[in-house]
C-alpha cells in the first residue's frame, strides 16, 4: 500500500509529519545532536515529507533557533531529494530571561522570519505560521503581515496556529479563497473538546488541519495512550501495531485535510509512527475510535 499524501496549499506532503520540538525541549535534556539528526533522517527515510519546527523550540531563551538549525543541518546532510521536503516554522512568541510573551507586530514578525530563514539556511520557507495570537493587536494585522511576506517571496504558504474558528475566518477573509493553507492546533484522543470543531471547519473550507501533540503530548500522554484508552490497545493488538500507530492512522482517516505531526526524539519513535500512514483500520474500528471524541 502506498503512503497517502495531503494538500497543504499549493504543496503536496505526506499524510504524517514530524514534530521536531522534542529534539530541543521537553522532558529532560535536548537530544544529542547526532541522535537529533538521525531522528530527522529516519523520518525522511520513512517517507515523511513534512518537518515542523519553530523559532522558540530551544533548550533556553538565549538559544532560540536551536530546533530550526537542527532541521536545516539534517536536510543538508540527508542524501535524498531536498526539493520533495516541506519545512514549516512559526513566529510570534517571544522568549527572554524574564519569561515569554507574544508579539504579532510587523517589525517583530519580520525579524523573527529573517532569523528563522538564517537558522534554516534558506531564502524562503515553505509554510510559515503565526504561532499564537497577540491580543494587543487586531488579529487581521498579523495575517496581513504574513501576506506581505508571501508577496515578497519570503514564504510560500501561510498558516495560523492555536486559532479558534473566529480567527480562522478572519484569516480567510484577509487572504481570500485558498489563501490560508493550514491551521495547527492541539488535537488528540485526550484533547478535542474545542479543536474537533476547528478540524471540521477547516475541512469545510479546504484548509489543512495539522494536529500538534496528536498522541497526547510529550509529558507522558503519548507513551501511555494505549493504557488510557483500552479500545486503542485492543485494536493495536489485533493489527500487531503500536497504540501510537492506531491513533495516528485514525486521525489521518478523519479527513483528507488532516495531517498529524507526532513528535519524536529517537529514530525508533518516528519510524514506528510513520507506519501509521499505511495502517488500514476497518470501518468498525474507526467507529469505535470515533466514539472517544463523540
Amino acid at each position: 500500500m502506498s503512503a497517502p499524501t495531503r494538500r497543504l496549499g499549493s504543496l503536496t506532503v505526506s499524510a504524517l509529519g514530524l514534530g521536531a520540538m522534542p529534539l530541543s525541549m521537553g522532558r529532560g535534556e535536548p537530544a544529542p545532536p547526532e541522535r537529533a539528526i538521525a531522528t530527522i533522517h529516519a523520518a525522511l527515510d520513512a517517507g515523511i515529507t513534512l518537518l515542523d519546527t519553530a523559532d522558540i523550540y530551544a533548550p533556553s531563551w538565549d538559544t532560540m533557533g536551536h530546533n530550526e538549525k537542527l532541521v536545516g543541518e539534517a536536510l543538508r546532510s540527508w542524501g535524498g531529494d531536498r526539493t520533495a521536503i516541506t519545512v514549516a516554522t512559526k513566529g510570534g512568541i517571544t522568549r527572554s530571561a524574564e519569561g515569554g510573551g507574544r508579539d504579532g507586530s510587523p517589525a517583530y514578525l519580520r525579524r523573527a522570519l529573517e532569523t528563522s530563514l538564517a537558522a534554516l539556511g534558506t531564502d524562503s520557507v515553505d509554510l510559515y505560521y503565526w504561532h499564537r495570537p497577540d491580543r494587543s493587536i487586531r488579529y487581521a494585522e498579523a495575517v496581513e503581515t504574513l501576506a506581505a511576506f508571501q508577496q515578497e517571496g519570503l514564504i510560500r504558504e501561510i498558516g495560523i496556529s492555536n486559532a479558534n474558528i473566529e480567527e480562522i475566518d478572519v484569516a480567510r477573509e484577509v487572504l481570500g479563497d485558498g489563501g490560508l493553507a493550514a491551521v495547527q492546533n492541539e488535537f488528540s484522543p485526550s484533547f478535542f473538546h474545542t479543536s474537533r470543531r476547528e478540524l471540521e471547519h477547516c475541512g469545510e473550507h479546504g484548509i489543512a488541519f495539522v494536529p500538534w501533540s496528536p498522541l497526547g503530548g510529550t509529558g507522558g500522554g503519548a507513551a501511555a495512550v494505549g493504557e488510557r484508552f483500552p479500545q486503542i490497545a485492543r485494536i493495536a493488538e489485533a493489527h500487531d501495531a503500536s497504540p501510537q500507530q492506531v491513533v495516528l492512522a485514525w486521525e489521518i482517516g478523519l479527513g483528507e485535510h488532516v495531517i498529524p505531526i507526532p513528535g519524536a526524539s529517537r529514530p525508533e519513535s518516528i519510524t514506528d509512527s510513520a507506519r501509521a500512514m499505511t495502517l488500514a483500520l476497518s470501518d468498525e474500528e474507526r467507529a469505535e475510535l470515533d466514539r472517544i471524541i463523540a
